[in-house]
């Protein structure tokens, strides 16, 4: 059995390498003597409920991995990319690093929702690696010093939504309706109502709900409308999204609806009505229809027939930053994943790359993204770009 693993092995190794080279004729790419390649790994949610997140950012990453391949690779070197599934699970999360692991990884892109890389990023720390998450927002994903966020951090989205809702809706009358379960969520309220105290913001209600209540949200809608509540700040996911506007619908209740990144999605979900959703305010880092995006936009509808939302952006981005990294670093592919996060690693906080979702942005030694975001509204069934 050994010696037939051994030779499957074997052939499995030399059409990769043969693959590798035909791919590096038009690039210019060259390969070691062994064919290395530079072998980026991806962990996210590509089944079950959070799988538009995954595959959106899988999707995006796939783009961006093609484009460098296409253009030299990194440091002349070609890229292999391998994603796996963690369904939004921490321990299967933990299984596919693994998996990945054995593939050979030597830099993680991933993962891409919270609570699974939470649990990933210790065993990343452990194995010395440069772990960069396109989406993953919790300042505890970021507790040790190998990992680094192309998103903003929870507190710095609560943070943001507050100012922002300051200077366009100052004389609103707040409520909160988040997930008292969810890392994400609880982190963006919590810096939110802080932020919102500062600025002199009311805030009339606040309600939780958990994991095993997130169907029927018709009781703290009720307590909204009750109190006179004309915004509500929703810092969670677009799947509870769908079913508070549907319900905000059944009792005639008009209130402005004003999300967060996790909003983004709301577009592709079958069966809910779009119309629903028309004002709908989310802040975002990624403007589909913004001039900049159009070269990106157009590739991912090509290759996946949808509009890209900001977690696509986000993969994107996610790739050729850790392009970027490795080209500071001077890496290569003959290094071991943790010889090239001993050089990587720092270099994280000397580059600065312009993406699709933030220019010039830069990264602090503590993980954390510098860069701008932007708010969208909710128009004719898709986002609009408002001051």
């Amino acid at each position: 059995m050994k010696k037939l693993t051994k030779l499957v092995s074997l052939v499995l190794a030399t059409a990769l390498f043969a693959g590798t080279l035909a791919g590096c004729g038009a690039g210019g790419a060259k390969t070691s003597a062994n064919g290395d390649t530079f072998k980026i790994g991806a962990i996210g949610p590509l089944t079950g409920g959070a799988a538009i997140y995954g595959n959106a950012a899988i999707n995006g990453a796939q783009i961006a991995v093609d484009e460098i391949n296409a253009n030299g690779g990194i440091n002349g070197f070609q890229v292999e990319f391998r994603a796996e599934d963690d369904v939004h699970d921490a321990e299967k999360s933990v299984n596919a690093y693994n998996s990945l692991k054995d593939w050979g990884m030597q830099v993680l892109a991933g993962t891409v929702t919270t609570t699974p890389c939470i649990a990933v990023a210790e065993k990343s720390s452990a194995d010395g690696m440069l772990q960069v998450t396109p989406s993953a927002s919790s300042t505890e994903v970021i507790v040790n010093d190998n990992v680094f966020q192309t998103c903003f951090t929870d507190p710095a989205q609560g943070t943001l939504s507050a100012d922002y809702i300051s200077a366009h809706f100052a004389d609103a009358k707040i409520g909160v309706i988040y997930n008292s379960q969810e890392v994400y969520s609880t982190g963006v309220r919590d810096t939110f109502v802080a932020e919102a105290a500062k600025l002199g913001l009311e805030i009339l209600v606040e309600e939780a709900f958990t994991n095993e209540t997130n169907t029927d949200f018709t009781t703290q809608l009720q307590k909204c409308k009750d109190a006179g509540v004309d915004l509500i700040f929703y810092p969670y996911y677009y799947q509870e999204a769908t079913t508070i506007l549907t319900e905000m619908n059944d009792m005639d209740y008009d209130a402005q609806l004003f999300g967060v990144d996790g909003l983004d999605g709301i577009l592709t979900v079958e069966g809910f009505d779009l119309s629903l959703a028309e004002g709908v305010y989310l802040l975002t880092p990624f403007i589909a229809v913004a001039d900049s995006s159009k070269d990106f936009v157009s590739k991912y509808q090509e290759k996946f027939g949808e509009v890209p939302n900001q977690f696509a952006a986000d993969g994107y981005d996610t790739v050729y930053v850790i392009k970027a990294a490795l080209e500071a670093a001077n890496a290569t592919p003959s290094m071991s994943a943790k010889e090239i996060g001993d050089v990587a690693i720092p270099a994280m906080t000397t580059i600065s790359v312009n993406g699709l979702t933030g220019s010039n942005m830069t990264w602090l030694a503590s993980g954390e993204v510098s860069k701008d975001p932007q708010a969208v509204i909710i128009k004719d069934g898709a986002y609009a770009a408002v001051e």
